[in-house]
């Protein structure tokens, strides 16, 4: 017999040897827990923040409800949970549970499945592979969840892994047309499956369920519902919003500062110039090779470089080669990860590596110790955080360790903890105004001043396609700050016309984005190495120029115009950061968090606003000289020629090489 139980703002259900605990969390939202363990284990996962806990339970015999503002949750005579959402003075079945097991079910034409809402699969651990399975609406539209690379803005109908991977990011928060959100909080890797028939979300390990959904009257107001759970980004100075210079890789103090010199001689101020990998002497030493990068001229660089206000970031891994300086002290003291199984090394590029594990709070503090040392009493302002999802030789995530358990049970968060690190060591040393950029991360990471970008993709026009989309939905699912490659990161060659004319597009969706990043490993790759050793600097190639001018004149013209464009936009784009720190709000927003009323802005995955005011619509097919898009009602002012159009009806409108259409919403 099922049993119900009130407890203070929270509803607590035992059945067969399942405990159930319903409980409000923030506004009109509620957390869900469940677990056959004795007790609930008392994990915040990304449910960090304060807020309010209030909700009324009511219980009348075999049936239970909680109600917490606009949601309401009620557990029937078998367990199964239903989710409501009040419209009006009615509550409307937003989410149930799908359950399928005897008589009592709600699906009683199918009683012989013997499917259960909640299954727990023991493991060898004492801890369990988890599946939770919803009732699917095959017409109900699902967007966020992170960043894939696929052309999906509506992800319903796709099966995403939950896993970290270089440019796949699962922040697993999604919205839906019915109006609610929902966030699986749950670290460990797994599979949700959006399809017709059912939803299904699985944890390969895990102690117990752990999911909370929220509702609203907009998309807006779920994520700001959401993120002021999991946290949200703080404010970017204006210092930030200009342009970022980077590319696979200056290899020499001289060469940044040739760079810097340039675009000071062109009267374009650079905002931040970012120093890439193998600049240290092997992976885990973290500090400059000092046979390339000698401390008086690294001091010297730093010093002309904040003459010309531009910041100076540089690449770090969590990556440790066995013949690092630190590597035995680390292994030692437990402070890299292990294996289950087999071989120690858990990475392989250019060296035999472990890796860092940054579960552990005395292992973030020793590679930040280092960094601080070696880079941050150098001058170097920011931190690249790469490769951190981690990368490994192979992506087994049960066969890797850390201090809070297995990676099949924690490592959807590692980048969090990476991002932690850093975090913390440059806040006690009183800088509040950094941004670091990471190539992955988690719910809630964005609280960590992280920029966020799409890792190495492709360089051609179906992935630039796949990252506006990408842009769409991690903002949606509470990030903010992302950027991407310009031009994508991987380039044969930079001399093919259709090459220029794909970075040229994709630069002008890069002004239209919270930051402006030229970065990419161009070829040919014909540059001679500086020396002849086999590991380090010399021996890795450096890719082809990458600045603006380095595309020839009509090219850099065009570039040239966007970055006054972009420029000139500064004060509004603080303004969206400031937003962003208030509300949760992304700057990437897609057509329905601005017009949800707008039955035509949910089918519009290739374009989207910029803010509230301005409609971006991205050229993605190679010779395309035209583009056509959907104006929302009302005027429309047309950035490049300054026509008002009027909107409510698709346009075609010109797109030469030089234009992107971008369109102002009239006041």
């Amino acid at each position: 017999m099922i049993r119900f139980y009130e407890e203070p703002a929270a509803l607590v259900v035992r059945f067969h040897n399942e405990t159930l605990r319903i409980e409000g969390w923030g506004e009109d939202s509620l957390r869900v827990r469940s677990t056959i363990l004795p007790r609930i284990p008392e994990n915040a996962h990304a449910l960090t923040e304060t807020v309010s806990h209030t909700a009324t339970v009511s219980i009348d015999g075999q049936h239970a409800e909680i109600v917490n503002g606009d949601i309401r949750a009620t557990v029937n005579e078998v367990g199964v949970i239903c989710f409501y959402k009040k419209d009006a003075a009615e509550w409307k079945l937003i989410l149930q549970e799908y359950y399928s097991f005897y008589g009592g079910s709600i699906r009683k034409e199918s009683i012989c499945f013997k499917i259960l809402s909640r299954e727990y699969q023991g493991l060898a651990s004492d801890s369990f592979r988890l599946s939770v399975r919803f009732e699917s609406d095959p017409e109900e539209k699902l967007f966020g969840m992170g960043q894939y690379q696929q052309p999906f803005l509506n992800i319903k109908g796709c099966v995403l892994p939950l896993e970290q991977r270089n440019s796949q990011v699962s922040v697993p928060f999604l919205v839906s047309d019915k109006g609610y959100g929902m966030l699986w909080n749950n670290p460990a890797t797994g599979e949700v499956s959006f399809a017709n028939n059912i939803t299904k979300w699985i944890a390969d390990e895990t102690d117990e369920m752990d999911y909370w959904i929220t509702v609203g009257a907009t998309p807006k107001q779920l994520v700001e519902n959401y993120t002021a759970c999991v946290g949200r980004a703080p404010v970017m100075q204006d210092d930030y919003l200009g342009l970022w210079q980077c590319k696979l890789r200056y290899r020499t103090p001289e060469e940044v500062l040739e760079v810097a010199r340039k675009y000071k001689e062109l009267g374009i101020k650079l905002d931040v110039i970012v120093i890439d990998f193998f600049h240290w002497p092997l992976q885990g030493d973290w500090r400059f090779d000092p046979t390339y990068w000698p401390e008086d001229k690294v001091r010297a660089m730093v010093e002309e470089l904040h003459s010309y206000g531009t910041k100076v970031m540089i690449s770090v891994w969590p990556s440790v080669d066995k013949g690092s300086e630190n590597f035995y002290e680390m292994y030692e003291k437990g402070y890299l990860s292990r294996t289950e199984l087999g071989s120690e090394q858990t990475y392989d590029y250019q060296g035999d590596c472990g890796t860092v594990d940054y579960f552990n709070p005395e292992a973030q503090q020793y590679v930040w110790e280092k960094c601080k040392k070696n880079y941050r009493e150098l001058g170097i302002d920011l931190f690249w955080l790469d490769n951190c999802e981690p990368d490994q030789v192979k992506y087994d995530f049960n066969n890797v360790r850390y201090q809070t358990g297995r990676g099949s049970k924690v490592v959807n968060e590692y980048p969090k903890k990476c991002a932690e690190a850093f975090y913390n060591g440059l806040t006690e040393a009183g800088d509040d105004t950094f941004v670091n950029l990471i190539r992955s991360n988690w719910v809630g990471g964005q609280k960590y001043r992280t920029l966020l970008w799409t890792g190495d993709v492709q360089s051609n026009f179906e992935s630039f396609k796949d990252q506006v989309i990408a842009g769409q939905n991690v903002g949606l699912a509470g990030i903010p700050w992302w950027t991407t490659d310009i031009g994508g990161f991987m380039t044969e060659d930079v001399n093919d016309p259709a090459f220029v004319e794909l970075l040229i597009r994709w630069y002008q969706f890069g002004v239209f984005c919270p930051i402006l990043r030229m970065h990419g490993d161009r070829g040919p790759f014909t540059i001679p190495p500086l020396d002849d050793r086999t590991f380090g600097g010399g021996y890795l190639h450096t890719g082809q120029p990458n600045e603006l001018w380095s595309y020839g004149d009509e090219a850099y013209r065009i570039m040239k115009k966007y970055l006054d464009v972009r420029l000139s936009m500064k004060e509004y784009i603080a303004g969206l950061m400031k937003d962003a720190a208030e509300t949760g709000s992304p700057l990437i927003r897609t057509m329905f968090y601005e017009f949800p009323e707008d039955k035509q802005c949910w089918e519009l995955p290739e374009q989207y606003m910029f803010g509230p005011d301005y409609l971006v619509a991205p050229i993605l097919t190679a010779g395309a000289t035209e583009r056509t898009l959907y104006l929302p009602r009302g005027k429309w002012k047309n950035m490049e020629n300054g026509d008002i159009v009027e909107g409510g009806a698709f346009v075609t409108v010109p797109a030469p090489l030089d234009v992107i259409p971008v369109f102002q919403k009239c006041k």
